[in-house]
């Protein structure tokens, strides 16, 4: 995915985060910065599968080849479930914390969203 558009994403996610007064929360620092790293990660594991294609071919003892799926797209599908989970995490920090600083009854739509309602 382009890196303009995980930019982009981070700073409406930050941008939400100043809306609710939470930017500056621990948790949400934290978790924040590992969504950052995860899509880096990302990053850098789509351009590996670009390059070396969804296939690689493996050379055992003896100069015997096989083929295998490449390795990066399991990695690639663990840390797009994990970054995916962080998301929900940072929105769940955002709504939460952000409806407990106002000293306001918490809103049922954002209280919903942080998983505290069906």
């Amino acid at each position: 995915m382009d890196e303009t558009i995980h930019k982009s994403q981070s700073d409406e996610l930050l941008e939400l985060a100043k809306q609710f007064g939470v930017e500056d929360d621990f948790f949400f620092v934290t978790t924040f910065e590992r969504y950052q790293v995860q899509i880096k990660i990302l990053s850098d594991l789509e351009a590996t599968i670009r390059k070396e294609g969804i296939l690689v071919t493996k050379e055992y003892v003896k100069g015997r080849k096989n083929m295998y799926s490449n390795p990066a797209i399991s990695d690639y599908n663990r840390t797009t479930d994990s970054a995916n989970k962080t998301v929900a995490t940072l929105m769940r920090i955002i709504t939460t914390l952000g409806s407990r600083r106002d000293g306001e009854e918490p809103d049922p739509l954002l209280e919903i969203l942080a998983g505290k309602q069906k």
